[in-house]
């Protein structure tokens, strides 16, 4: 699910995954909160990974 995030939005996607989070936040839906967050982890760790900086 990151990499499609991250596929499909590139340098925003960061940006998309916290509003996402947002959105489920204040829909009180904090199963969506949790999953929206690994995406975000995950995320990152593919963002600060040494392959994608060559």
């Amino acid at each position: 699910m990151a990499s499609m995030v991250l596929r499909q939005h590139g340098d925003r996607a960061p940006v998309v995954v916290a509003e996402r989070i947002g959105q489920l936040a204040s829909e009180g839906k904090a199963e969506g909160v949790a999953l929206w967050r690994e995406v975000a982890r995950r995320l990152d760790q593919m963002v600060r990974s040494p392959e994608r900086r060559n």
